[in-house]
């Protein structure tokens, strides 16, 4: 099982890094009905951070963001979208040694996704540091520059004033 395959199935929903039912059952080799199916038999075990039931109104939003609309044949009903906790209980329903494979292989990518994502952050905190840090030292560069620069232009002023009071005889 290839890890770019299964990092390119997974979205993200509402803060949530999600994989939809048709992606896994693909992946399983079986079909989303009996992926369905075997997690309705077994609602207890998907508590609402674990499976999220789209509405109509958010599967079309996604069909928009994502072009899925005609891409399995016109989907009936709306589809599930499991966490990495439900793609993680999904090895308990199915019980079958290649749903055991692939859940290893989707975990893994959940993991590396999550370790990207705390990296990124990392160096992005990083360079508002930097951005701080460095942006006062320019500032106060220019700051001196500024007032250098004015120095002369002011000295300039003053020399080109015409004096006001007592001549010097």
């Amino acid at each position: 099982m290839e890890l770019e395959l299964i990092k390119s199935k997974i979205i993200e929903f509402k803060g949530f890094k999600v994989m939809i039912d048709y992606d896994l059952a693909e992946l399983y080799g079986i079909e989303t009905k009996y992926l369905k199916r075997a997690v309705n038999r077994n609602r207890e075990r998907f508590p609402s951070d674990f499976l999220i039931e789209l509405t109509e109104e958010e599967w079309s939003y996604l069909r928009c963001q994502f072009g899925t609309s005609s891409l399995h044949g016109g989907i009936r009903y709306t589809p599930y979208l499991f966490t990495e906790q439900g793609v993680a209980m999904l090895a308990s329903v199915l019980q079958s040694p290649k749903a055991i494979e692939v859940n290893i292989f989707i975990v893994r990518a959940f993991v590396y996704m999550r370790k990207l994502t705390l990296s990124h952050n990392e160096l992005s905190d990083k360079l508002k540091e930097l951005e701080l840090t460095y942006n006062k030292k320019f500032k106060d560069v220019f700051d001196a520059l500024n007032y250098l620069l004015n120095k002369d232009k002011q000295a300039e002023d003053i020399k080109d004033r015409t004096r006001i009071g007592f001549k010097k005889s």
